[in-house]
């Protein structure tokens, strides 16, 4: 069957999203749920256990807070209230620590450690998956049981001032709300203020029972600067008063009530060494977790060292401290520290409510939940409960039972511990089999599109694709048998619950059919290769058809890069990868620039795609037509090689670019440590970036922005020539406003502002070459059909989203901006030209450049 290249390519691209679809589906294990939904209302609590005499406790024990406060600072390190950074900038929140009423924790948020899955784990106790990290950036109404939900059902006042992420969850929870957005990366002054504003009104005010604040001004810092710029020391500086002003109106307040107030000070997720989040290193996953009141109280020389919790524990111990349900789907457990204070009976109370959820959860999510050692620690804990309550109303103060008391008390904390980390592993287990059926597909797909490329690269192109094979094929048949017994036993023995396996036998069946047929149109195209490239070696008719050193590097480069994500290793190291393959495509050049001034090639010129240039701009074409017939019909016409074109310093120049760019990359190296293992370790970017070398910065920031503009210049037009200069200008002082360098005339100014005024200019000047860049493009396609107009239009647009690129990136990463365009200038003009690189070759090294100098930025 003869398929167009247009309609072969459409129906791979179908089949591959199906395959993925299927893994994906496989990938995103199913969360540990609660069949009780949150809608249904609340469920009557656990009665305490009692053995042989009957309890009157069968309700909610009160709340043990009158007001509870909850303050979240967005990419709040843990070392920066713990280390030495809180102990400069944060004296009044390091006092409450260490000598104050307060306990201290490390709560260790899981990947990953973005905003809307932590303020979900914050909330509902849950363990959010990857899938929220793509609705991070959307995010929906949370239907699961929460915090927020179970207090607005008891009729708690909720007041929220913060990100919008809050609103968007929980719509309508909240009796007073002001959201800010969180994409404004640059704004970390006013987005903060906006919350601040309202805190003297609210706290005078005793109408509410839960007043939410979350600041996003730490987070927009470490993103535009990192966690060692000065900035984050006037932040958390600010934050500490913000938390001094509410624990002393809280404390004022408390003469007014019965019941002490709870401040809570947490960070969603921490910030890694470049300011960014949302892996699973340790500055990333520790953040700090400080419950502050009254109940608290310490003796002298009690000293308390901040312990190690579960992010997911703060679900549980909110719900026990305002007198509300456990959230249903929590897998955390209570903070003990918390209730340590109150009575025996009260303690074992709370400890009870919590492990009857865990294991409620438990038996509904796990199969063989009666073997678990949780579950059997729970129940062993409750049959010494009910022995204390036997006891304890027989006689309240003896020795014995504060012995079993503290007995009971150990064994629900082991149960609690046990059960939590064997529901918190449910969510790592994934499905193997809906992920390998979608593998399969997909590397069937790719095979089938690796060996027809050669082929699929012209768009007039017609592939042979053996369509028919299979359907008279014993292969397909055998296949087919094979998967069906596979598909069985898999379904019939699988203990846990499987996507592929709940599919209907015809949709089941229809995807083994389509993975069998493919793998005989693979066998067929694979078997035509071969038995064509054994009559090709027999009758040589076009030499230069075979590929060549640098077409299997590409290709094998590619694909070693795709197997290398199947490890975790590769993945959090994928920089090693790219920077290893760059390296190597450098030598392969500069092998093949060798070869072609000092050899020759002596090869013919394909038929096909070759590169023009224009204006330091390669652009790809297809040659055929008369001058390709006359090509044929001239058996003895060579185009003249690498050698015989270029003179002089030309030749040099190819010779060398070479071992510019493999030089260029190496320094870059050294600007940013990136990955998982060695991020930690000192480099340039570090060197730069602290306020003892800002002199060095401005001088760095300012040279890359004058070879950025030397480069990008020539292709443009006069007046967008002006505007691109005027804009890297503002690019400078923009910088220079924010406190990130520094003018000349100005060297000790330690004035700091928000550097809007000069981003809008910077922006004006963006937008005005974008629209002189779309307006000669339009034009050269309506009115005049002008090549050179054309060029330039598209050029302009280029420079434009240079500008934009320059104002976005952070002033020490300015060289990766000027050394990319040098690069792509070295490579369009001494090495595509040159050396005649078709149109696959050229995109393929510009995504290997274009993934290298992503994590040149630190990423």
């Amino acid at each position: 069957m003869r398929l167009g290249s247009g309609t072969f390519a459409t129906c791979c691209v179908a089949i591959e999203v199906l395959g993925i679809a299927v893994f994906l589906r496989g990938f995103f294990p199913a969360p540990v749920r609660s069949s009780a939904r949150a809608e249904h209302g609340a469920e009557p609590p656990a009665p305490e256990p009692s053995a042989g005499a009957s309890s009157n406790w069968t309700t909610l024990p009160s709340p043990l807070f009158s007001k509870v406060v909850i303050v979240l600072i967005d990419a709040l390190r843990d070392d920066f209230v713990f280390g030495s950074k809180g102990v400069k900038f944060m004296p009044y929140t390091t006092y409450l620590v260490e000598k104050g009423a307060s306990h201290s924790f490390v709560a260790e948020a899981k990947p990953p450690t973005v905003t809307m899955p932590r303020i979900k784990a914050l909330m509902t106790g849950s363990l959010p998956g990857f899938v929220d990290v793509v609705r991070n950036l959307n995010s929906p109404a949370l239907l699961e049981d929460s915090v927020i939900r179970q207090a607005k059902t008891a009729g708690k006042r909720i007041i929220f001032y913060g990100d919008e992420t809050w609103v968007k969850l929980f719509p309508k929870h909240f009796v007073e709300y002001d959201g800010t957005t969180s994409f404004f990366v640059s704004d970390y002054t006013e987005v903060d203020n906006n919350v601040t504003r309202h805190l003297d009104k609210v706290l005078k005010r005793g109408d509410w029972d839960m007043l939410i604040l979350h600041y996003l001004g730490l987070d927009h810092i470490g993103h535009i600067s990192g966690p060692n710029s000065p900035l984050i020391g006037h932040k958390l500086s600010e934050m500490d008063s913000v938390l001094m002003k509410i624990h002393t109106s809280l404390q004022s307040k408390e003469r007014e009530t019965p019941l002490p107030n709870l401040l809570v000070l947490c960070g969603d997720h921490g910030m890694s060494e470049t300011g960014s989040h949302g892996a699973s290193s340790l500055e990333e996953v520790n953040t700090p977790l400080i419950l502050i009141s009254s109940a608290f109280e310490r003796k002298p020389g009690d000293i308390r060292h901040p312990k190690r919790v579960q992010q997911t524990d703060v679900a549980a111990t909110l719900a026990i401290a305002l007198g509300l349900p456990i959230p249903k789907d929590s897998v955390g457990s209570l903070l003990f520290p918390v209730v340590e204070g109150r009575p025996m009976r009260e303690q074992l109370r709370f400890l009870h409510l919590n492990t009857v959820q865990l294991s409620k959860l438990l038996q509904e999510n796990v199969p063989s939940y009666e073997k678990d050692p949780g579950f059997e620690q729970f129940k062993m804990s409750e049959r010494l409960h009910g022995n204390w309550i036997r006891l304890y109303l027989e006689e309240k103060h003896s020795e014995v039972l504060f012995n079993l008391g503290s007995k009971v008390l150990r064994q629900y904390l082991a149960a609690l511990k046990t059960l939590s980390l064997s529901l918190s592993t449910q969510v790592a287990q994934y499905d193997m089999y809906s992920m390998m059926v979608g593998t399969v597909v997909v590397l069937e797909v790719l095979t089938l599109l690796l060996l027809s490329v050669p082929q699929a690269l012209h768009r007039k192109a017609e592939l042979e694709v053996p369509v028919s094979s299979p359907g008279f094929s014993l292969l397909f048949y055998l296949v087919i048998l094979v998967l069906s017994a596979v598909h069985v036993i898999v379904c019939t023995s699988a203990e846990s619950s499987c996507y592929f396996c709940g599919l209907s036998w015809l949709a089941a069946g229809g995807v083994m059919v389509l993975a069998s047929a493919l793998l005989c149109v693979v066998v067929s195209v694979l078997t035509n290769m071969l038995v064509g490239g054994n009559a090709s070696r027999k009758n040589p008719v076009h030499p230069s058809s075979r590929w060549s050193e640098l077409d299997l590097l590409i290709l094998l480069g590619t694909a070693g890069h795709v197997l290398s994500l199947g490890a975790s290793s590769f993945v959090e190291e994928e920089h090693q990868t790219w920077y290893f393959l760059v390296n190597t495509l450098c030598l392969a050049l500069s092998q093949e620039t060798y070869r072609n001034c000092f050899l020759g090639d002596d090869s013919e010129p394909p038929c096909g795609l070759r590169v023009e240039q224009g204006l330091d701009g390669a652009t790809a074409a297809w040659q055929d037509g008369p001058a390709c017939d006359a090509l044929e019909r001239d058996k003895g016409h060579r185009s003249p090689s690498a050698s015989q074109v270029l003179r002089g310093h030309e030749k040099w120049m190819v010779l060398a670019s070479p071992w510019l760019i493999l030089a260029c990359c190496r320094l870059l190296r050294s600007l940013n440590q990136t990955g998982v293992q060695w991020a930690h370790r000192p480099d340039l970017g570090h060197w730069l970036t602290s306020s003892d070398h800002k002199a060095e910065l401005s001088v760095l920031a300012a040279i890359s922005l004058l070879v950025v503009f030397v480069l990008v210049q020539r292709g443009c037009s006069s007046v967008s020539k002006a505007a691109l200069a005027l804009g890297l200008l503002g690019v400078y002082c923009y910088r220079a406003a924010i406190g990130s360098v520094r003018f000349p005339w100005r060297p000790d100014s330690k004035d700091i502002s928000k550097g809007i005024i000069e981003a809008r200019f910077v922006y004006v000047f963006v937008l005005g070459i974008l629209f002189t860049g779309t307006k000669d493009l339009l034009k050269s396609q309506v009115i005049a059909a002008d090549f050179q107009l054309k060029t330039v239009g598209l050029w302009e647009i280029h420079s434009g989203l240079v500008l934009l690129a320059a104002l976005l990136f952070r002033p020490h990463n300015l060289p990766v901006l000027a050394f990319s365009l040098l690069i792509q200038t070295l490579m369009t003009k001494f090495i595509w030209k040159p050396l005649r690189h078709d149109a696959a070759e050229i995109t393929v090294m510009h995504y290997w450049f274009g993934q290298a100098f992503f994590y040149f930025q630190n990423h």
